[in-house]
């Protein structure tokens, strides 16, 4: 028998999933599934019922005994052990109703079972669900704050301190505030003196340190730079990062430069060719000032005009970097300019440009896009007749506004996506969002209506569409896609519809992943090259 086991909030533990019969054996019919919380389901975790959570267990190696830290029937995250070994710190809801407030406390146990917990954040300071930091002297914890729920879709972190003991409350660091950026991974060094941090800002994600006696924020590395994943140990540091052209390697941070450790790509990308990326920056159609990354075709000749495919993020609250994109250096291999836009209600550019969307769905996003194509069309770099579009989650969201308000856009790709927010109220994972933000629909009719401009005005779509969507994704479900591709059957518009297997929000087999990727190339090269022939896929349909 196979099964997987969680927490129930007994104490006890029972199979998270059915088990797989015995070879032979007559299945069991499974039980009826009982439903009675706010917000019931999760992308990956399925339902959520009433009597499940996650819990910090102790485990002795010696004796092989396992026992849970605290007595509490409450969510446990991301334990941390203080220096000594003595206490541990970890993230926790104790909120009247957790599924209406998802933000999380910090709390400090004695490390052996049964201990009381004790809390260091007050329930009106929203924080993150990310690991505390110890400082070396075990008497302060950093950790990541958010913002009240309302923003939650759009909120930055912000750096915050508390005294171990709990002597006084937490705060917010002064320095990092400043900077009107969100912020990752705080590290005390070694010595205790500084803190170190990742900055997410314009196209990059850059190191930064302050010291912990005050002082100004100290970025350690220019831009473009992504790092990520640090882990600091005896005065050492140690990074994630990679840019435009190559994938992340594991890199020694010196000073303020990068001695690569790892080289685990420098094989296959000795066989490859791979075209530059480049900064563009222009104004949308209210004055802002948007940015994004352009990848020109390999071996571009200037002057000419190429097929252009804008390829939107998801998030919304999300970045397009100087990352390796698999997905952008496929394309420019194959002929196609890639444009990439860090639309308003993205990070990197501050509290109020993230914040500009909320309750206001498709509107600033997509003439931000919109201006991004126009500018790359008077580069001289897009060919205005071959205009492609397309993304995943957000991205296909946005894409779906984008063929229903823009008709020049020749092909799309539309993945894990909806057109028609109102009727997902619900049925996917993003309940406190739809109260919160916006408002029940019986209270906010008029502004799901507004929302749902994709759906209710299909009849405006002329655009080849390919939809695609995981067959268990409750973050964004399959049905978005299939109630668009509906609408455009309907409408005798060119389309199909992808469903993969067992596949949740984000794709995980590799062959799937593979098979979404020669579809939109086959799809595109349909549209937008002249005299292009059928390109097989993996699964030779």
């Amino acid at each position: 028998m196979v099964a997987r086991f969680q927490a129930t909030g007994t104490g006890g533990w029972r199979p998270r999933s059915r088990c797989r019969p015995a070879e032979g054996a007559k299945p069991k019919t499974p039980k009826p599934i009982v439903i009675d919380r706010y917000k019931f389901k999760q992308d990956g975790a399925g339902y959520l019922l009433s009597d499940r959570h996650s819990y910090i267990y102790l485990f002795d190696i010696a004796t092989k005994k396992l026992e849970r830290l605290t007595g509490g029937k409450v969510d446990e995250a991301a334990p941390s052990w203080s220096p000594d070994g003595a206490r541990i710190a970890f993230m926790s809801n104790h909120a009247a109703d957790p599924d209406r407030d998802h933000a999380s406390q910090v709390y400090v146990a004695e490390a052996h079972a049964g201990a009381q917990e004790k809390q260091l954040s007050p329930l009106s300071m929203a924080a993150e669900r990310g690991r505390p930091e110890w400082s070396p002297d075990g008497k302060w914890i950093a950790f990541l704050a958010g913002e009240e729920i309302r923003w939650e879709e759009y909120a930055m972190a912000h750096l915050a301190m508390v005294p171990s003991g709990g002597s006084s409350a937490p705060t917010l660091v002064k320095a990092t505030e400043a900077l009107d950026r969100g912020l990752s991974a705080p590290r005390f060094t070694t010595d205790g003196a500084s803190l170190t941090f990742q900055v997410t800002d314009d196209r990059s994600v850059y190191p930064a340190r302050l010291r912990v006696n005050g002082g100004s924020v100290e970025r350690l590395m220019a831009s473009p730079i992504v790092v990520s994943s640090p882990s600091v140990a005896k005065g050492c540091s140690v990074v994630l990062s990679g840019d435009d052209s190559k994938p992340p390697e594991i890199y020694a941070m010196e000073g303020g430069t990068l001695r690569q450790l790892t080289h685990q790509n420098d094989e296959l990308l000795a066989e490859l060719n791979l075209p530059p990326t480049e900064e563009v920056s222009f104004k949308s159609k209210d004055g802002t000032e948007v940015h994004g990354l352009l990848t020109k075709p390999l071996g571009y000749t200037a002057g000419s005009k190429v097929p252009l495919l804008l390829r939107i993020h998801g998030g919304p609250n999300g970045q397009d970097a100087h990352t390796f994109s698999t997905e952008r250096q496929v394309f420019a291999a194959n002929g196609y300019a890639v444009l990439a836009v860090n639309y308003r209600g993205g990070s990197g550019r501050g509290q109020k440009y993230s914040h500009a969307i909320a309750a206001d769905w498709g509107h600033l996003e997509v003439e931000d896009l919109e201006a991004g194509v126009n500018h790359v069309i008077q580069m001289g770099v897009a060919d205005p007749e071959r205009l492609g579009v397309g993304g995943w989650s957000y991205g296909a969201i946005l894409t779906d506004y984008m063929i229903a308000s823009d008709t020049r856009f020749k092909a799309a790709t539309s993945g894990a996506g909806t057109g028609f927010a109102l009727s997902f109220y619900g049925t996917d994972q993003y309940i406190t969002q739809y109260d919160y933000e916006i408002g029940p629909p019986w209270k906010a009719l008029d502004t799901y209506l507004k929302i749902a401009y994709p759906f209710l005005h299909a009849d405006r779509i002329k655009t080849p569409t390919l939809f695609l969507g995981g067959e268990r994704d409750f973050n964004v479900p399959v049905q978005g896609g299939q109630q668009m591709y509906q609408a455009l059957r309907s409408l005798a518009i060119d389309t199909q519809l992808i469903i993969y297997p067992n596949e949740t929000h984000g794709i995980q087999r590799p062959s799937y992943q593979r098979d979404r990727m020669e579809r939109y190339l086959a799809w595109y090269d349909r549209y937008l090259k002249k005299g292009a022939t059928a390109r097989p896929t993996a699964a030779g349909q």
